[in-house]
């Protein structure tokens, strides 16, 4: 979090909503179950927003917890919507008081013993025992705390497992990738599982744009792609179901004269990219998701 100088000395969270010791405690090791599940957490923010998340500009953290910020000054975030990292039930939605340092929060209960904390929020859009969404808007980014706490707005957003605190605390994993701690800028695939996040622009990089692309059916569509500054084509896949679960994906590319070039396993959301120069030179393209796949003729020869 950005704290701006504004954050007192004295800010302790006791942010197990019960008794706990002041003292960090070392956070549990994670198991491979807590892995797998963790994957689907999204970014608890709109789709396509970056965010820069610190778990270590805080005297009150502990463990993994983190506080994200996009603004440049102390204020810019406030009121900036927040929405659920996956779907569940609405565990907690109140004001703590006095409790602990967390002001407004929401808590979401995810089932399997999975939680996810959205503190300090301005508003709250939801209520207690409410069924949400992931991606569904939860409440907007505040400065909310006990009494006597002077911070700047932010989100303090945690993963829980199970309910021994401290050590419940789990990495925060988003779109499937764990958290760069202790700071990183994200950018969010919470994109409410309707449409695939990524643009093939996105995957292939700066400079290229779409010269072709053929449907695979209703399971996606396989793009071609030219860079102009350095005569580079680019093919990716892009998956239109089955978003964010690994499953068979393909994408190729083929210059005239040069040996096929694929890229082809199991991704959650496209193959690729796959990359080669084709300057005055025929190539063929393709790529396959689901059951349907797309192999060009010899073409876009100039």
């Amino acid at each position: 979090m950005k704290l701006y100088g504004a954050m007192v000395a004295s800010l302790v969270l006791l942010a197990g909503l019960g008794t706990a010791s002041p003292a960090a405690a070392d956070p549990a090791p994670e198991s491979a179950e807590a892995q797998i599940l963790a994957t689907n957490f999204q970014l608890p923010f709109p789709c396509g927003q970056s965010w820069t998340g610190n778990s270590s500009a805080s005297s009150a953290h502990r463990s993994y917890e983190i506080d994200f910020n996009r603004g440049s000054t102390a204020d810019a975030d406030l009121g900036d919507t927040v929405v659920a990292a996956a779907s569940g039930t609405v565990a907690i939605s109140a004001h703590q008081g006095s409790t602990n340092g967390f002001g407004n929060l929401v808590k979401i209960d995810h089932g399997g013993g999975w939680s996810t904390y959205y503190a300090h929020l301005n508003t709250r859009s939801v209520s207690a025992g409410q069924s949400v969404s992931q991606g569904q808007k939860i409440g907007t980014v505040g400065n909310t705390s006990k009494p006597g706490n002077n911070i700047s707005p932010h989100l303090h957003y945690e993963v829980r497992l199970g309910s021994s605190y401290p050590s419940n605390i789990q990495r925060a994993v988003f779109n499937g990738t764990t958290f760069g701690y202790p700071n990183q800028t994200v950018t969010s695939r919470n994109c409410g599982g309707s449409a695939n996040p990524y643009t093939p622009q996105e995957v292939c990089g700066s400079g290229f744009s779409v010269i072709d692309s053929a449907a695979l059916g209703s399971d996606g569509t396989v793009y071609l792609l030219y860079n102009s500054s350095n005569a580079n084509n680019c093919v990716v896949t892009l998956k239109a179901k089955s978003l964010g679960t690994a499953t068979a994906t393909s994408a190729y590319l083929e210059v005239q004269g040069s040996t096929r070039k694929t890229d082809s396993g199991n991704f959650g959301y496209y193959a690729g990219p796959v990359k080669a120069a084709a300057q005055a030179t025929c190539v063929k393209w393709g790529g396959k998701a689901g059951s349907t796949a797309y192999d060009s003729p010899w073409e876009h020869c100039s």
